[in-house]
């Protein structure tokens, strides 16, 4: 019989479909990213009651610079106006609040909001929020490749797993893409090597609780083998029994 893990501990999520569900409705991209935020209030409060005690996002990747500069303006202003209105709820919900990616290229503003809102949250443990923001998966693990060479570190699997950016929490369990695209784009690439990915067809706005649930079936069906077989997951299990 399969080993099922019925709730994923930690969820990472691509948030793919703001634009396009604005184009849809003939409004400017960036009210696509704001409603993107709603939709992240939402499954973010979804996520306790299912026993999820992880949860990161995609937020900005280091490729979204080259999106037009209205865009990236207006991405960061939202980032800024949602930080100094969700912050304090955060904090009120127990939503420990942490942003990975590359500080370089932001605004003296934003590096302070960024700092403010993770120290501000710091001590919350109901729900760990990971938001990466200015992050590429690949930046991930060059850059730590490259500090443990400046250390005179040996680059293992290992060391180089303790030096990544999300070193601090588990690897995601399940992986969840919106918006009808199936690949990571340069997500989380080091870290989602054993993840179970789930693919919506849902542009990110319209992703709700129920999507949430329908990922979290598809994932509780799923044989987590991590490159066993299925008869020693199941001697496994009955050696347990």
């Amino acid at each position: 019989m399969a080993e099922q893990v019925s709730v994923p501990r930690h969820i990472a999520i691509v948030m793919d479909g703001n634009g396009r569900w604005a184009s849809k409705r003939f409004l400017p991209r960036i009210a696509g990213h704001n409603k993107g935020v709603e939709t992240l209030k939402r499954i973010i409060s979804a996520c306790p009651s299912r026993h999820v005690e992880v949860v990161t996002v995609f937020a900005f990747s280091s490729e979204n610079w080259n999106r037009p500069v209205e865009e990236v303006s207006g991405l960061m202003d939202i980032l800024a106006l949602a930080l100094s209105r969700e912050v304090p709820k955060m904090q009120r919900d127990g939503v420990r609040l942490r942003f990975v990616g590359s500080r370089e290229g932001l605004s003296a503003r934003v590096k302070k909001g960024l700092e403010e809102a993770e120290a501000a949250t710091a001590c919350n443990t109901a729900l760990s929020l990971n938001v990466c923001f200015n992050y590429g998966g690949r930046w991930d693990i060059a850059s730590a490749a490259a500090r443990l060479a400046a250390e005179g570190t040996s680059i293992t699997e290992v060391s180089l797993s303790n030096a990544l950016s999300m070193a601090f929490c588990s690897d995601p369990d399940l992986v969840i893409r919106t918006g009808n695209e199936m690949r990571l784009s340069n997500f989380l690439l080091w870290q989602s090597a054993y993840s179970e990915l789930y693919f919506s067809e849902l542009l990110w706005p319209d992703f709700d609780e129920a999507a949430l649930d329908a990922a979290l079936s598809a994932y509780a069906a799923r044989e987590r083998r991590f490159g066993k077989t299925s008869d020693q997951l199941a001697a496994n299990t009955a050696s347990k029994a």
